[in-house]
């Protein structure tokens, strides 16, 4: 013989109490149970922007008044998942891309072909590069490299058409130059800074790979901060030491040369 907990137990000599009245009329959501109780169900409602779960009422038919007991919803996976806040996603850079494209250019350079020393060796060579408007009034920055040894410049603007250009400054050292194209109204690139960058940020290079796919976009991140390698000067052959450099992981090829290096908000990194 099952019993009850001591609150419910009735004295032997004492008749039992009658049943409290009725509250309603009988459910069909009742169930008997070994103990003398009844579930009176578990409701569950869903909506479209969120869910609630309303989960046990317990009420016992012994003469003792009725106990109701509370708990808290069970949470499934897919809750969990639904009141989880998500991580912060970067957002869609195909409007920053658009912009920052505005102040890349793609820079050809004419080496060689001296009319005043026909030679079977002196044939006309072109270079091609990249780089990015720092100022309204054309100025450029590019690497050494691209102009270096150039009779001539052209500049190709986000719009195709071409401009001259001729070279302001140069330094070889860090393989920096910067022209000026003979235009006037360009936009210039929003500029950074470099200071601010940390390993692990995004890096989107935009340039003119191989001289022919200009305004290519690629994606990376930063790999690395104050890196330096050797490379061959391409004029003398010479093995050049450069430091300070920072190091991505974003494709880069031959004509993306200095071309710029963004962060997610399009900025170019300024020392």
């Amino acid at each position: 013989m099952n019993e009850q907990p001591s609150y419910y137990t009735t004295p032997q000599y004492l008749p039992p109490p009658p049943p409290p009245p009725a509250l309603g009329g009988p459910s069909r959501d009742r169930r008997s149970t070994p103990g003398g109780r009844v579930v009176l169900g578990t409701a569950a409602l869903s909506a479209v922007l969120a869910s609630l779960t309303t989960f046990g009422l317990a009420t016992s038919l012994q003469p003792a008044p009725a106990a109701t007991v509370s708990n808290p919803p069970p949470t499934s996976n897919a809750q969990t998942a639904a009141t989880t806040p998500l991580p912060a996603v970067e957002g869609d850079l195909t409007q920053m891309v658009a912009s920052a494209t505005q102040s890349v250019v793609t820079i050809t350079s004419q080496i060689g072909g001296n009319s005043n020393a026909p030679s079977f060796f002196n044939i006309p060579a072109t270079g091609v590069g990249s780089g990015i408007i720092v100022s309204a009034d054309g100025l450029i920055l590019t690497n050494n490299h691209v102009v270096e040894g150039a009779q001539s410049l052209k500049v190709t603007l986000a719009d195709g058409s071409d401009v001259s250009a001729t070279v302001v400054k140069t330094d070889p050292t860090h393989d920096l130059a910067v022209i000026r194209a003979n235009k006037t109204g360009l936009t210039p690139a929003t500029l950074g800074d470099s200071d601010q960058i940390k390993v692990g940020q995004t890096a989107i290079a935009i340039g003119s790979p191989l001289g022919e796919f200009t305004e290519t976009v690629t994606k990376g991140i930063v790999s690395a901060l104050d890196r330096s390698i050797t490379v061959q000067d391409e004029q003398t052959g010479r093995p050049v030491q450069m430091s300070g450099l920072m190091q991505t992981d974003a494709a880069i090829n031959p004509g993306n040369s200095g071309g710029p290096l963004l962060n997610a908000a399009g900025e170019v990194g300024r020392e």
